[in-house]
Protein backbone atom coordinates (compact mmCIF):
# COMPACT_ATOMS: atom_id res chain seq x y z
CA UNK A 1 0.00 0.00 0.00
CA UNK A 2 2.80 2.44 0.90
CA UNK A 3 4.60 1.66 -2.37
CA UNK A 4 1.43 2.36 -4.34
CA UNK A 5 0.96 5.70 -2.57
CA UNK A 6 4.62 6.59 -3.09
CA UNK A 7 4.34 5.68 -6.79
CA UNK A 8 1.16 7.77 -7.15
CA UNK A 9 2.82 10.74 -5.41
CA UNK A 10 5.84 10.42 -7.70
CA UNK A 11 3.61 10.41 -10.79
CA UNK A 12 1.75 13.48 -9.59
CA UNK A 13 5.03 15.26 -8.88
CA UNK A 14 6.44 14.22 -12.26
CA UNK A 15 3.28 15.40 -14.01
CA UNK A 16 3.50 18.77 -12.25
CA UNK A 17 7.15 19.16 -13.25
CA UNK A 18 6.36 18.26 -16.87
CA UNK A 19 3.61 20.88 -16.97
CA UNK A 20 6.03 23.53 -15.68
CA UNK A 21 8.89 22.45 -17.94
CA UNK A 22 6.99 22.15 -21.23
CA UNK A 23 4.87 25.15 -22.25
CA UNK A 24 2.56 23.10 -24.54
CA UNK A 25 1.56 20.96 -21.56
CA UNK A 26 1.10 24.07 -19.42
CA UNK A 27 -1.13 25.52 -22.16
CA UNK A 28 -3.15 22.30 -22.40
CA UNK A 29 -3.73 22.26 -18.66
CA UNK A 30 -4.71 25.95 -18.75
CA UNK A 31 -7.15 25.34 -21.63
CA UNK A 32 -8.81 22.48 -19.74
CA UNK A 33 -9.28 24.76 -16.73
CA UNK A 34 -10.58 27.63 -18.85
CA UNK A 35 -13.24 25.46 -20.46
CA UNK A 36 -14.59 24.65 -16.97
CA UNK A 37 -14.50 28.27 -15.73
CA UNK A 38 -17.29 30.82 -16.14
CA UNK A 39 -16.90 34.20 -17.83
CA UNK A 40 -17.86 36.52 -14.97
CA UNK A 41 -18.12 40.30 -15.27
CA UNK A 42 -16.66 42.70 -14.64
CA UNK A 43 -13.61 41.84 -16.71
CA UNK A 44 -10.46 43.97 -16.57
CA UNK A 45 -10.61 46.88 -19.02
CA UNK A 46 -8.10 45.85 -21.71
CA UNK A 47 -6.40 49.25 -22.06
CA UNK A 48 -4.14 50.35 -19.25
CA UNK A 49 -5.37 53.48 -17.50
CA UNK A 50 -8.94 53.35 -18.90
CA UNK A 51 -11.69 53.03 -16.29
CA UNK A 52 -15.02 51.26 -16.90
CA UNK A 53 -16.86 54.60 -16.61
CA UNK A 54 -14.91 55.88 -19.64
CA UNK A 55 -16.17 53.12 -21.96
CA UNK A 56 -18.74 53.74 -24.68
CA UNK A 57 -20.99 50.99 -25.97
CA UNK A 58 -20.24 50.94 -29.72
CA UNK A 59 -21.62 47.39 -30.15
CA UNK A 60 -23.76 46.92 -33.25
CA UNK A 61 -22.91 50.25 -34.90
CA UNK A 62 -23.02 50.15 -38.72
CA UNK A 63 -19.75 49.41 -40.52
CA UNK A 64 -18.69 49.34 -44.17
CA UNK A 65 -20.01 46.57 -46.39
CA UNK A 66 -23.26 46.25 -44.42
CA UNK A 67 -21.44 44.80 -41.40
CA UNK A 68 -22.26 45.54 -37.77
CA UNK A 69 -19.63 46.33 -35.14
CA UNK A 70 -18.92 43.10 -33.24
CA UNK A 71 -17.09 44.66 -30.33
CA UNK A 72 -16.37 47.98 -28.72
CA UNK A 73 -13.74 50.58 -29.50
CA UNK A 74 -11.67 51.84 -26.60
CA UNK A 75 -9.96 55.09 -27.54
CA UNK A 76 -6.62 55.85 -25.91
CA UNK A 77 -3.30 57.45 -26.81
CA UNK A 78 -1.23 55.58 -29.38
CA UNK A 79 1.22 53.24 -27.71
CA UNK A 80 -0.75 52.76 -24.49
CA UNK A 81 -0.47 49.12 -23.26
CA UNK A 82 -3.27 46.73 -24.23
CA UNK A 83 -3.71 44.12 -21.52
CA UNK A 84 -5.53 40.83 -21.23
CA UNK A 85 -9.05 41.24 -19.87
CA UNK A 86 -9.10 37.65 -18.58
CA UNK A 87 -7.01 34.67 -17.69
CA UNK A 88 -6.37 32.76 -20.90
CA UNK A 89 -4.12 31.15 -23.47
CA UNK A 90 -2.79 33.15 -26.43
CA UNK A 91 -3.81 31.36 -29.63
CA UNK A 92 -2.91 33.85 -32.35
CA UNK A 93 -0.51 36.76 -32.72
CA UNK A 94 -0.55 38.11 -36.27
CA UNK A 95 -2.29 40.30 -38.82
CA UNK A 96 -5.47 40.37 -40.85
CA UNK A 97 -7.06 42.82 -43.28
CA UNK A 98 -9.68 44.37 -40.97
CA UNK A 99 -7.99 44.18 -37.58
CA UNK A 100 -4.42 44.86 -38.65
CA UNK A 101 -2.16 43.57 -35.90
CA UNK A 102 -4.27 41.31 -33.68
CA UNK A 103 -4.04 38.97 -30.71
CA UNK A 104 -6.61 36.25 -29.96
CA UNK A 105 -6.88 34.75 -26.49
CA UNK A 106 -8.97 31.76 -25.39
CA UNK A 107 -10.58 32.73 -22.07
CA UNK A 108 -12.99 31.35 -19.47
CA UNK A 109 -15.93 29.21 -20.65
CA UNK A 110 -14.28 28.78 -24.05
CA UNK A 111 -14.77 32.48 -24.87
CA UNK A 112 -12.53 34.09 -27.48
CA UNK A 113 -11.10 37.57 -26.85
CA UNK A 114 -10.03 39.56 -29.91
CA UNK A 115 -7.68 42.54 -29.56
CA UNK A 116 -7.29 44.49 -32.83
CA UNK A 117 -5.64 47.56 -34.42
CA UNK A 118 -2.50 47.15 -32.30
CA UNK A 119 0.47 49.38 -33.11
CA UNK A 120 2.79 46.54 -32.09
CA UNK A 121 2.73 43.31 -30.14
CA UNK A 122 3.86 42.73 -26.58
CA UNK A 123 6.15 39.85 -25.64
CA UNK A 124 3.48 37.16 -26.22
CA UNK A 125 3.46 34.06 -28.39
CA UNK A 126 0.83 31.44 -29.16
CA UNK A 127 0.64 29.02 -26.26
CA UNK A 128 1.48 31.61 -23.60
CA UNK A 129 -0.74 31.56 -20.54
CA UNK A 130 -1.81 35.10 -19.61
CA UNK A 131 -3.48 36.66 -16.59
CA UNK A 132 -5.66 39.79 -16.43
CA UNK A 133 -3.39 42.80 -16.85
CA UNK A 134 -0.62 41.02 -18.81
CA UNK A 135 0.50 43.14 -21.77
CA UNK A 136 -0.56 41.78 -25.18
CA UNK A 137 0.32 44.79 -27.33
CA UNK A 138 -0.07 48.54 -27.69
CA UNK A 139 -2.94 50.76 -28.89
CA UNK A 140 -2.69 51.71 -32.55
CA UNK A 141 -4.59 52.23 -35.80
CA UNK A 142 -3.64 49.26 -37.98
CA UNK A 143 -5.89 47.39 -40.42
CA UNK A 144 -9.02 49.20 -41.55
CA UNK A 145 -8.51 51.75 -38.75
CA UNK A 146 -5.50 53.31 -40.49
CA UNK A 147 -5.76 57.10 -40.20
CA UNK A 148 -8.42 57.06 -37.46
CA UNK A 149 -7.78 58.04 -33.85
CA UNK A 150 -5.82 55.33 -32.05
CA UNK A 151 -7.98 52.75 -30.31
CA UNK A 152 -8.35 49.12 -29.38
CA UNK A 153 -11.14 47.12 -30.97
CA UNK A 154 -12.08 44.52 -28.34
CA UNK A 155 -14.39 41.67 -29.30
CA UNK A 156 -15.69 38.69 -27.33
CA UNK A 157 -17.00 35.54 -29.00
CA UNK A 158 -18.72 32.54 -27.44
CA UNK A 159 -17.56 28.96 -27.78
CA UNK A 160 -19.64 28.59 -30.94
CA UNK A 161 -18.21 31.76 -32.50
CA UNK A 162 -21.20 34.03 -31.80
CA UNK A 163 -20.26 37.63 -31.05
CA UNK A 164 -21.15 38.98 -27.58
CA UNK A 165 -21.35 42.60 -26.53
CA UNK A 166 -18.22 43.21 -24.41
CA UNK A 167 -19.58 46.43 -22.90
CA UNK A 168 -21.58 44.83 -20.05
CA UNK A 169 -18.73 42.37 -19.42
CA UNK A 170 -16.27 45.24 -18.91
CA UNK A 171 -18.48 47.85 -17.29
CA UNK A 172 -20.68 45.62 -15.15
CA UNK A 173 -23.61 47.66 -16.51
CA UNK A 174 -26.35 46.78 -18.94
CA UNK A 175 -25.99 48.46 -22.32
CA UNK A 176 -28.30 51.42 -22.93
CA UNK A 177 -31.57 50.49 -24.60
CA UNK A 178 -31.99 51.58 -28.22
CA UNK A 179 -34.16 54.68 -28.71
CA UNK A 180 -36.97 52.62 -30.29
CA UNK A 181 -37.21 50.25 -27.30
CA UNK A 182 -37.77 53.14 -24.84
CA UNK A 183 -40.87 54.49 -26.58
Amino acid sequence: MRRALAAAAALILLGGLLVLAFPPLRSAVAVAGLLRDELRPPLAVPVEGVRPAQLADTWGAPRSGGRRHEGIDIFAPCGRPVVSATRGVVFHVGTNRLGGQVVRVLGPAGSWHYYAHLARFGQVRPGDVVEPGDTLGYVGDTGNARGTPCHLHYGVYGRGGEARNPYPLLSGRRPPEPERARR
